[in-house]
């Protein structure tokens, strides 16, 4: 097997998998501060993983009307990398670009796109894909820590942001 084919950031995986915003199913608007921006003027690189974390949890939290805290599961980050394309800044309108690519018994692995929206005036440029990541979490008993089944209707809802 190539080498390229483990690692879900890899340049030809990305090539295939990252055509398009368009082939995310699950599309998060998500804003940025002034305080994002780093010394060098561009977004700087904690703030990508905040953006995505916000996401994934937000889309879950909403589609299932869902008090993350008031749960006996938790989903706790055992993975996560990010491969930035291009620079992005405040105050640009983003959006995540969130599919499923791995729904197990107790975890998820998410395929995630940092999109960098034109402006409302701008009729040439297309949306782009600034950066991509992975993210992969486990579902644990809140007390516990063990891992547990993810919860049906959390399931099934990951189950439709699948490609």
């Amino acid at each position: 097997m190539p080498a390229d084919t483990l690692n879900p950031l890899s340049d030809r995986a990305l090539a295939s998998a990252l055509a398009s915003p368009l082939d995310f199913p699950v599309l998060w608007p998500v804003t940025t501060r002034w305080a994002d921006n780093d010394m060098f003027g561009h977004l700087n690189n904690a703030v990508y993983y905040q953006l995505f974390d916000t996401a994934i949890n937000g889309w879950i939290s909403t589609e299932l009307d869902l008090d993350p805290m008031a749960t006996g599961t938790t989903a706790v980050v055992a993975e996560s990398g990010c491969r930035f394309l291009s620079e992005v800044r405040f105050p640009s309108p983003l959006t995540v670009g969130l599919a499923v690519t791995r729904l197990g018994r107790s975890s998820v692995t998410y395929q995630l796109g940092l999109i960098d929206s034109p402006e409302d005036d701008d009729e040439v440029r297309r949306p782009t894909v600034a950066a991509v990541g992975h993210w992969v979490h486990v579902y644990v008993d809140r007390v516990k820590g063990t891992p547990v089944s993810i919860p049906s209707d959390v399931w099934a809802l990951l189950a439709t942001a699948g490609r």
